[in-house]
């Protein structure tokens, strides 16, 4: 047998990106609980069991709350250092909050248990990161930052290194490859990998989702190229548009100098327990949990994927689903391809919805499209449309400083506002961040109540309906950002293409 010279490390996504992807973030703490000792016995990485939709879903759907999610699970898993999600100036929201909210939310989130914050942008401006990698190393934490990989005409793989260069020089501990849409190949995987760790001396990740059926060769081609960590799930939670199996890379490098060191009997028991707990969500799945070969020309990443079909479901419009896919690579060429991770991919999945189901292009923009085209967001990489720019803004100029500097101080504001609801600052943070969500949540809370319905049908059916005009209000913007669809285009049309213009005068990358 080998000697195990350089241990392939793994991170455990099954309580946080695995049934956000594969069960729209519906599971619940009670659900986790009862296997989290097992999982602190593994000797993983780290557990990613918080950040992402699950900040959200837990007040909006399951009537939980997040911080007593998190508080719960490390009393029982005190071994496993735990990773978080945070998107960055974005925190666990859908758009930028002062600086004093994300600073506020990184310091509670290290007193209750978060080790790892995996820390991106979705323009992958990193004048939006900037202030999350300071506050995390000030407070102790471990800063990965984290580029969203893509494929369109302006991403590359130089982009990317470039990009994890600078990651490094602000400060990161280690850097992770965020193939949120399962789009890297393993030959790409590979050179991207084994480039990174020729240029930086810090630690690679590497994450991905196995929509399109690569996600294993990629991971072994990373692996191949000397990645440090990988991000999987428990076999039962695991594949479709998740991440691939743990188990299968403890088989696939047992015995090699890359020997993961993980048992596989005990990973079978955790396995057996979340078949059984996955049956309780049955419907939350996308019905097929085959492979999506799709993927490698819509670009949808795992979590948009199942909440759009689900939502889609739920309008009685399931049968739009490629229409709807079609156009979210026309809105997001026109957007200049960002990538598609939350927020943009709830941008780019929203506004094309919207198109097809009034049957007008951009009859209804969205508002945060109109604020994408300010710069409000940060800077696309590419080109925007022209003819679309001068329809959302008219001759308005976009903003070319760091979109957090135009915004006040937000926890005094929503202390005040929250007021006895409010039981601990994680509350007031709560609420800083969600506001009408987080205040009905703790209203439910006191009052011992239930989830209300998901507000992001009524909030289409709202917008649709006003297009026709059955109805005037417009939905307030608050409504807006817990819409969870996303979908993404990446194909460059070689003909119609529209007039184009660069936003904004800052250098790219």
């Amino acid at each position: 047998m080998a000697t195990n010279k350089s241990p392939l490390r793994i991170t455990d996504t099954t309580l946080r990106d695995a049934h956000q992807s594969l069960l729209a973030t519906r599971w619940r703490i009670e659900d986790m609980l009862p296997i989290a000792t097992k999982i602190d016995e593994i000797g993983y990485h780290s557990v990613e069991m918080w950040g992402g939709a699950t900040f959200d879903s837990c007040m909006r759907f399951l009537n939980e709350d997040p911080w007593e999610r998190l508080r719960k699970l490390k009393a029982l898993m005190p071994n496993t250092p735990f990773q978080m999600l945070l998107r960055g100036q974005n925190v666990v929201g859908y758009k930028h909050y002062p600086d004093d909210v994300v600073e506020r939310f990184i310091v509670k989130a290290c007193e209750n248990g978060i080790d790892i914050f995996r820390i991106f942008d979705a323009l992958n401006d990193l004048r939006n990161i900037m202030w999350a990698v300071k506050v995390v190393k000030r407070e102790g934490g471990h800063v990965q930052a984290c580029f969203s990989y893509t494929t369109s005409p302006v991403h590359h793989v130089r982009t990317f290194v470039r990009l994890a260069k600078e990651m490094r020089d602000l400060g990161a501990d280690s850097i992770c490859i965020k193939d949120m849409a399962g789009l890297a190949t393993p030959e790409v995987t590979f050179e991207l990998v084994a480039r990174l760790k020729y240029e930086l001396d810090i630690p690679i990740q590497f994450h991905t989702h196995d929509t399109a059926g690569m996600a294993t060769a990629s991971c072994v081609a990373a692996a191949d190229a000397g990645v440090d960590v990988i991000d999987a799930s428990i076999s039962s939670l695991s594949m479709g548009t998740g991440q691939p199996p743990i188990e299968t890379f403890v088989g696939i490098f047992r015995g090699t100098s890359r020997d993961t060191g993980l048992d596989l009997d005990q990973l079978m028991e955790i396995a057996d327990f979340c078949r059984k707990a996955r049956t309780k969500y049955a419907q939350f799945e996308r019905g097929s949990r085959g492979v999506e070969v799709s993927v490698l020309r819509y670009q949808i990443p795992g979590g948009m994927l199942s909440n759009l079909v689900n939502q889609l479901r739920e309008q009685n419009a399931l049968d739009r689903y490629r229409e709807v896919a079609n156009e979210i690579q026309r809105v997001r060429a026109d957007l200049g391809y960002p990538p598609l991770v939350t927020p943009s991919s709830q941008i780019v999945g929203t506004q094309a919805t919207f198109n097809v189901l009034t049957g007008e292009r951009y009859g209804i923009i969205i508002d945060e499209v109109r604020n994408y085209l300010r710069n409000m967001y940060g800077m696309p990489r590419g080109p925007v449309n022209e003819e679309l720019y001068r329809k959302a803004i008219g001759d308005e100029e976009p903003i070319t400083c760091r979109p957090a500097d135009l915004l006040e101080p937000g926890m005094e504001k929503a202390r005040e506002e929250i007021g006895d609801l409010a039981e601990s600052e994680e509350d007031v943070i709560s609420y800083a961040i969600f506001g009408p969500v987080a205040r009905e949540f703790l209203e439910r809370r006191k009052a011992g109540g239930h989830p209300a319905s998901d507000p992001t049908v009524a909030a289409i059916a709202a917008l649709v309906a006003e297009k026709e005009g059955m109805v005037k209000a417009p939905v307030a913007e608050q409504e807006r950002p817990g819409l969870q669809m996303a979908v993404t285009p990446s194909t460059w049309r070689t003909s119609g293409r529209p007039r184009i213009r660069r936003i904004g005068g800052l250098p790219r990358w």
